[in-house]
């Protein structure tokens, strides 16, 4: 069977009695979770929380760049830059360059609709600016988004589709098409039940408030229908994440291969939403090979269909 362009799922219990038998992390693991210090800390705005961390490998390059943004339900309470160092530490050390972001989350002043999201333009302008002096290969570059982060990065994959009529509509920005999404939460629409029993987030926080200019909150918001845009999604989720299930990932996955996107989804024995983000679990071999695969992969960096009309929707 040709599995390229369809869902490929994949339950690994195999490859190690390990990937089995490590208890699976919790909440205050993950919070005990950091990292090497980066190379350089890059302001990309004026807020507190407008900055990004750049790790560059050791060696000439030039490197790939994997680009992470972190989660913690949208709110400062679960932390997030600082647990990512962890899986951009190991990451650095297989060779790829890492811009870990920050961003303002909807608890802080600006963060939410449409700041969190002009959070994330912003940051990958900031990361195009560094890429010649450290040797960054923006021809590759893998999006990789941890639960609320995998809405944000499974988002910046589909961001040329946004209506010009929106603030969110951008031109000119770096083609992100490989997106490697950790226990995402991307379908804000489909998923807003779900958003609400695991992290208490509603749809305004997220999305901001209709209006008469403004009518649908998802047209420019909800990853899940800014597509097909030609990426390639990894979903990486956690055979017990509780917070994001398998189904999520599976039915995403079903939602990209629908509009003519290429979507995998790879389940992690054992694991939880925490081991999902960390080099220290089990899980990592299989998280660190999709990344690896969703940047070797040949995907269309070119023109992404134009937005349809709401009426078209």
């Amino acid at each position: 069977m040709n599995i390229r362009p369809f869902l490929f799922s994949t339950l690994l219990c195999a490859l190690s009695p390990a990937l089995v038998s490590a208890a699976p992390m919790k909440l205050a693991d993950y919070m005990a979770l950091t990292g090497p210090a980066p190379t350089s800390r890059v302001a990309y705005g004026s807020a507190p929380s407008q900055y990004a961390e750049l790790f560059v490998p050791g060696g000439a390059g030039p490197f790939p760049v994997a680009v992470l943004v972190h989660g913690g339900c949208w709110t400062e309470k679960f932390g997030g830059i600082v647990q990512l160092r962890n899986m951009a530490g190991a990451l650095a050390a297989r060779g790829i360059a890492v811009w870990n972001v920050e961003y303002r989350r909807v608890d802080e002043p600006g963060g939410g609709y449409p700041g969190m999201y002009q959070d994330m333009h912003a940051a990958l302008a900031a990361l195009e600016a560094q890429a010649s002096a450290n040797g960054l290969d923006l021809e590759r570059v893998v999006a990789v988004g941890h639960s609320a982060g995998g809405q944000l990065v499974q988002w910046i994959a589909g961001r040329a589709r946004i209506p010009a009529s929106s603030p969110l509509h951008r031109t000119d920005m770096l083609p992100v098409r490989a997106v490697v999404s950790l226990g995402g939460l991307a379908d804000l629409r489909g998923e807003r039940a779900l958003i609400k029993s695991s992290c208490g987030r509603d749809t305004p926080e997220l999305a901001g408030q209709p209006s008469a200019a403004r009518p649908d909150v998802y047209a420019d918001t909800n990853a899940a229908e800014l597509m097909p845009n030609g990426s390639y999604t990894i979903l990486v989720t956690g055979e017990l994440d509780t917070i994001s299930p398998p189904r999520v990932a599976h039915d995403y996955a079903t939602l990209a291969r629908k509009a003519g996107d290429l979507a995998e989804v790879v389940i992690l024995p054992g694991a939880s939403h925490y081991d999902e983000v960390a080099a220290s679990s089990p899980s990592w071999p299989l998280v660190a090979s999709a990344i690896e695969r969703a940047l070797a992969h040949p995907h269309d960096k070119g023109a992404v269909k134009p937005a349809a009309s709401p009426a078209a929707r």
